[in-house]
C-alpha cells in the first residue's frame, strides 16, 4: 500500500487593503488643492480623499470622524504633512497610535518616506529610527505652531500700538434712535419692534437703549 503525498494549497492572500488620502486646512484663506493634487498622485480615488476645513485645534472633525469609521484592517491612509494628525505633539501620537496600532491602518506620510508604517520592518533598529523620527516630527509641529501664535500675538499687539482696530466696526446709531427709544422706554413698542424699526438686532438695539439709559442718568445727577 502506497502513500499518497498530499499537497496543500496555499491559502488565498487577503485582498489588498483599499487606499484613503485626508487633507486639512485650518483657516479660510487656506487652499487644499496641494495636498489633494499630491494625494491624486498616488492614485487615490477622489472619492477616497475626504477633507475638513476647519481648526486643528481639536479632533472633533467630521470627515477625519467619517474616515475612521470607512477604514478597515490593512488599509491605509496617506496625508501629505504629518501635522494633519494634530498640532500638538500628544495629539499626533495619541492619533497616530490609535490607527495604526489599536485600528491596524497604515499611515503614509508623503513628505517623510521614513514614516510609512506599510514597510513591516521587525528590526528593533529601524523601528526605534522610525519612532525617534514621528517623535522629532510631531515635536517640530507642535514648536511651529507656538511660534506662530506668538508671532500672531506679537502683530496684533503692535498694531493696536500703532491704532489700528480690530474687528466690526461699530454701528452709527440712527437719527430715529432715540424718538424710537423714548417710545419704547414708555411701553409702547416692544425691544424687537424697536429694533425692527431702526433695521438692527434686538440684542444691539439692547445694548443701545442700556448705553443711553446709563450715559443719560449720568447727566441728570451732574
Amino acid at each position: 500500500m502506497s502513500n499518497t503525498a498530499t499537497s496543500t494549497l496555499p491559502a488565498n492572500p487577503p485582498p489588498p487593503g483599499k487606499h484613503y488620502g485626508y487633507a486639512r486646512i485650518s483657516t479660510r484663506h487656506q487652499k487644499e488643492d496641494r495636498q489633494i493634487v499630491a494625494l491624486l498622485e498616488q492614485g487615490i480615488p477622489r472619492r477616497n480623499i475626504l477633507v475638513d476645513k476647519q481648526s486643528g485645534k481639536d479632533f472633533d472633525r467630521e470627515n477625519y470622524q467619517k474616515l475612521l469609521k470607512r477604514v478597515n484592517p490593512g488599509d491605509c491612509i496617506f496625508v501629505k504633512e504629518l501635522d494633519r494628525f494634530g498640532r500638538n505633539y500628544d495629539e499626533i501620537i495619541e492619533n497616530w497610535q490609535r490607527v495604526t496600532k489599536k485600528m491596524g491602518v497604515d499611515i503614509v506620510v508623503l513628505e517623510c518616506p521614513l514614516l510609512d508604517t506599510r514597510i513591516k520592518d521587525n528590526d528593533l533598529t529601524g523601528r526605534l529610527i522610525s519612532d525617534i523620527v514621528l517623535s522629532l516630527l510631531s515635536y517640530f509641529a507642535e514648536q511651529e505652531r507656538r511660534k506662530n501664535h506668538e508671532r500672531q500675538a506679537e502683530g496684533i499687539a503692535i498694531a493696536k500700538e500703532k491704532g489700528v482696530k480690530f474687528g466690526r466696526p461699530a454701528l452709527e446709531r440712527p437719527e430715529a434712535f432715540h424718538f424710537v427709544y423714548d417710545t419704547w422706554a414708555g411701553g409702547k413698542i416692544s425691544g424687537r419692534a424697536a429694533a425692527k424699526e431702526l433695521g438692527i438686532a434686538q440684542r444691539t438695539f439692547i445694548i443701545w437703549a442700556s448705553e443711553w439709559a446709563t450715559r443719560h442718568s449720568a447727566t441728570v445727577s451732574e
